[in-house]
């Protein structure tokens, strides 16, 4: 029997690869065939029926209140994109349900910094739309965007429009609760996560949601160790980096999950922060094994958007490891967050109520990081392959800029 391949079979019945691949794995090919990640479909095969243009043709409105692929917000954080490079196919793919290919597009689209398509997007989901996910959908996108512009009414409004989701069941309650709480982390704000979450108890979401609920429990106890580390919160029996160095056990395996679900972006942020967790401990060996392995997942579709993020948490190692392979993308990336810094800097003191530091260098503000962490002079110079002068200078450069003295770097930071 002749075979031919996922693109020959797209080209051939004038629909897109991913929806071929499918219905492959939904067994509504006859005598499809799958090699490792590979399909194979018999040339004389007939296209499958599509039941979902039959439905819209019956009078139900292929645009309004659909239900998602996924019973999760979070669409870029599931297999819907699991190959590096394919994130346009898997936005093509969404074509018959607009809702989703909107939602999942201004995710893809904020993994690469695109901020303005995603408001233009959160605007549509939240305006004219009414079902659950594209609502908390779309208020997550506007406060993902009120960080980048640092703008706090934005803010507001955002938490505001997922708080009003049309919930229906208590697992809906609790998909808003966790939905809100994913973006106040982003602030470094981990007080409102529900107890169960805060225990790594995932039984009140779906499944689907499960990849994503890993990234913010990884940054969650991220934020919980950076807080102990810096004395902001006590913990009876801990001290200093005790705890954060204790974590990469936690999130190893997470990270191997992700890469068993297929799930690339949630593999690629908790590659990140767990190389922050090695970082901030003193292990930059192994943080450089997670940053080479992320940025290599993140640069075939150019998500210079996650890689600006992690700009404040890891600092100039991220820039070397990216310049190293590409110079024009890490340039990319360090115009994103410099725009990322101003505007998270600006929420996140109009949200605490403090005059954080925004024209803190890089170089700055990991010294500042150390000695909030209660590095001595030596120990900071030792640690960044610095001169005891410099670390001088730029603690001495931190004070200056921000009117704190050491004491209270982590407040500032």
């Amino acid at each position: 029997m002749e075979y031919l391949n996922i693109a020959e079979t797209s080209a051939r019945w004038g629909i897109s690869q991913r929806r071929i691949q499918i219905l492959c794995a939904d067994g509504k090919i006859a005598g499809a065939v799958r090699f490792g990640k590979m399909w194979m479909i018999p040339k004389n095969a007939k296209k499958p029926d599509d039941g979902r243009r039959k439905a819209s043709k019956k009078g139900k409105s292929p645009d309004r209140d659909m239900p998602m692929p996924r019973k999760t917000p979070f669409l870029h954080m599931t297999d819907l994109y699991s190959d590096t490079g394919d994130a346009e196919r898997s936005i093509a793919a969404l074509e018959h349900n607009p809702e989703a290919q909107t939602l999942f597009a201004a995710q893809m689209a904020y993994s690469r910094g695109e901020i303005d398509k995603v408001y233009d997007s959160a605007y549509y989901l939240l305006h004219k739309h009414s079902g659950f996910y594209a609502v908390i959908s779309g208020g997550m996108l506007l406060a993902l965007c009120a960080i980048w512009r640092g703008d706090l009414n934005m803010w507001r409004q955002a938490k505001l429009h997922m708080a009003k989701a049309p919930a229906k069941t208590q697992a809906d309650y609790d998909i808003i609760a966790f939905s809100i709480t994913t973006v106040d982390s982003i602030l470094y704000d981990v007080s409102s996560f529900p107890e169960w979450f805060k225990m790594g108890r995932f039984e009140p979401l779906h499944k689907d949601a499960l990849p994503a609920a890993k990234v913010y429990y990884a940054k969650y106890l991220y934020a919980a160790a950076y807080a102990l580390a810096t004395k902001q919160i006590e913990l009876r029996g801990v001290q200093g980096l005790a705890l954060m160095s204790m974590l990469p056990n936690t999130v190893e395996p997470m990270i191997a999950q992700a890469v068993a679900d297929n799930s690339l972006i949630s593999e690629i942020y908790l590659r990140l922060t767990c190389a922050a967790i090695y970082h901030n401990a003193g292990n930059n060996e192994q943080a450089i094994y997670h940053i080479d392995r992320a940025v290599a997942l993140a640069l075939p579709d150019k998500l210079y958007g996650i890689l600006a993020e992690y700009g404040r948490t890891i600092g100039s190692l991220l820039e070397q490891r990216i310049a190293r392979i590409d110079k024009a993308a890490w340039e990319a990336v360090d115009a994103l967050y410099r725009v990322y810094m101003s505007g998270w800097t600006k929420l996140s003191g109009s949200v605490r109520g403090k005059n954080l530091a925004t024209t803190l260098t890089p170089k700055e503000r990991e010294v500042a990081k150390l000695a909030a962490f209660g590095f001595k002079n030596s120990e900071i110079a030792k640690a960044l392959n610095m001169s005891i002068s410099t670390v001088k200078q730029a603690v001495t450069g931190v004070s200056n800029k921000t009117g704190m003295s050491r004491e209270f770097f982590a407040a500032i930071i």
